[in-house]
């Protein structure tokens, strides 16, 4: 028996979990990392670890890793696969039932996946599983080439290396969404006890999957190529890509040869040994963080490379760096990337006459408004999403075998290209993105000159995104409050221009503050409020559903006559955020 006595801070509630945790329904391991957890008095630490249970959001799971009811660990996991299960046998009756399985690279992500698929297996779910790390996106493939009812992938995305998460997705490969989410989470929460969770199986209920999905995707991607001509007369563009020690490593280099490019460098510190959960050479493995792409860009210039491409650790999302008018390499951030994507997807569908007339690409509400404009120019539909490629992925299905998905979008780094992933896929952006950069050198031209004679034809949109965060309970109060006084207290002006529209999600309605007309959202439910000036600038404020944090989306943008005025235009629209970031007393 384990003396609790000396844990004087610890609540009885708390007591009680853990010495269920102490019991038999755990392992060795399990048992003893609590004991000593105990026996040295680390009350808060246990507090955090039991106060409450991980909760399982729309997304899934996604905690720090450790013991307790509260922390990512073979038991939580095994406790929301049942939820899972029990779901999945009630949804689909006397039907036959199968997921598929897969991981990326960190620490005992794939000691999650092995008591994913044993619990499943247990419930009597026929389960493909990767035997090795994989990429989200070719998860969200395999569930849809393979007929599976849903399908778990085990990340944490881009956070820390103490993380790990659970994903689950629905039979269109895509997250799951109302009403399934809602109803998972509610099985989920019955689990009350360890005992609740089924274990014991038959191995024959779990098939190793690998190369032969390897294969079918690969072939899907390649179908994707829009200038074969343009790569074979520029396959020796010079690449760099760094995986950023996950699951990109396994496909990215194949699909690059695969489309015809010869001159690939991987960062090898960053790929080999491959999948590193550790993740020895990054604070965090966020393409979206400058120091990230180091290695990477440090190697593109020891070899004069054109374009450096990066993937977090799961490859649904890709960082890049192309090389400006002083031959320096430039990172672009998301939106500059997506709008590169679609602007060079809808011009080489027009040149090779492939348009019918009901095509479609897809952003979401906080990603750049130069899409849409873009897409008017080629006649091409544009449509809005709330944040989140569920939301896209539901639109491909609601409007499938009635109009044609070209590509989407969203500003942090993640963009879809075809139907046949439902989930954001680095690995198609990454051929499509090396494809285009050998488009504008067949052409004379380069990535950046791209961008800028993109922003001289539809206006020069310049983005900037600025992440609070606040942790703890008194964090989340914060958050709430500031979302509660800008409801409460709208600005009338910002930057000098005057709000004429105020957005509200949560409660999905419009109105315009200088007349008082009002009108309504056709948009899920979500707390998000945005805020459009006069004068083209959007503002948005959105607290993060997997993160304690709020962010602050700016979008401004003015008329670019000439490249040349590219740098002093730029400077403006920094100074205009900087003045919106003041007047909103953002801090």
């Amino acid at each position: 028996m384990v003396n609790t006595a000396h844990l004087s801070k610890v609540d009885g509630a708390i007591l009680d979990k853990i010495k269920q945790w102490l019991g038999p329904e755990t392992d060795d391991i399990t048992r003893e990392t609590l004991k000593s957890l105990i026996e040295a008095g680390k009350e808060e630490e246990l507090i955090d670890s039991f106060y409450k249970d991980l909760e399982f959001g729309t997304g899934g799971l996604r905690g720090i890793m450790g013991v307790g009811t509260n922390r990512i660990n073979k038991y939580t996991i095994a406790m929301a696969t049942q939820g899972l299960s029990n779901y999945l046998l009630k949804h689909y009756k006397n039907e036959p039932i199968k997921v598929a399985i897969a991981h990326d690279s960190r620490n005992n992500s794939d000691l999650f996946a092995k008591v994913t698929a044993e619990v499943f297996a247990a419930n009597g779910i026929k389960v493909y599983f990767f035997k090795a790390l994989r990429p989200t996106p070719e998860l969200s493939f395999a569930i849809r080439t393979l007929g599976c009812k849903s399908g778990v992938v085990l990340t944490a995305s881009h956070n820390p290396k103490e993380y790990n998460g659970y994903k689950a997705y629905w039979e269109d490969g895509a997250q799951v969404i109302a009403p399934h989410d809602k109803n998972i989470i509610d099985e989920v929460q019955k689990i009350k006890s360890l005992a609740d969770i089924r274990f014991k199986h038959e191995a024959s209920m779990i098939e190793e999957i690998g190369e032969d999905i390897d294969e079918l995707y690969l072939k899907s991607l390649k179908n994707l190529s829009v200038s074969p001509d343009a790569i074979a007369r520029q396959h020796d563009l010079k690449i760099v890509y760094t995986p950023i020690h996950g699951t990109g490593v396994v496909l990215v280099e194949p699909i690059l040869k695969r489309f015809g490019f010869t001159n690939i460098t991987v960062v090898k510190e960053q790929a080999e040994p491959a999948g590193n959960g550790n993740f020895p050479t990054v604070v965090y493995p966020n393409p979206e963080e400058a120091d990230a792409l180091k290695l990477a860009v440090e190697k593109a210039n020891a070899i004069g490379a054109d374009l450096v491409m990066a993937t977090d650790p799961d490859a649904d999302r890709v960082g890049i760096a192309i090389r400006n008018n002083k031959g320096e390499l430039q990172l672009l951030n998301g939106n500059q990337t997506g709008s590169l994507l679609i602007h060079y997807l809808l011009k080489a569908w027009k040149e090779k006459g492939q348009f019918k007339g009901n095509e479609f690409v897809v952003k979401t509400i906080v990603t750049t408004d130069l899409i849409p404009k873009i897409a008017a120019y080629y006649g091409v539909k544009s449509y809005e999403t709330l944040t989140g490629f569920k939301y896209i992925a539901a639109l491909i299905k609601k409007l499938e075998g009635k109009e044609q998905f070209i590509a989407g979008g969203e500003e942090s780094y993640g963009y879809l290209i075809g139907d046949k992933v439902r989930d954001k896929d680095a690995i198609a952006s990454c051929a499509i993105i090396a494809e285009m950069a050998a488009y504008a050198k067949d052409k004379g031209s380069s990535l950046y000159d791209t961008l800028l004679d993109t922003y001289v034809q539809f206006g020069y949109y310049k983005e900037n995104l600025i992440s609070l965060t606040k942790k703890g309970k008194t964090g989340a109060e914060e958050i709430q409050k500031m979302m509660k006084d800008l409801r409460e207290t709208p600005p009338a002006t910002l930057a000098g221009s005057k709000v004429i529209r105020v957005k509200d999600y949560n409660d999905s309605s419009w109105v315009n503050p200088q007349n008082g007309e009002k009108g309504t959202l056709d948009f899920p439910k979500e707390n998000v409020l945005q805020f459009l000036t006069e004068d083209g600038s959007l503002i948005s404020a959105r607290p993060s559903g997997t993160e304690p944090k709020i962010k602050f989306y700016f979008s401004v943008n003015e008329p670019l006559k000439d490249k040349s005025q590219f740098e002093a235009v730029s400077k403006q629209l920094d100074q205009k955020i900087d003045r919106l970031v003041t007047e909103l007393n953002i801090k």
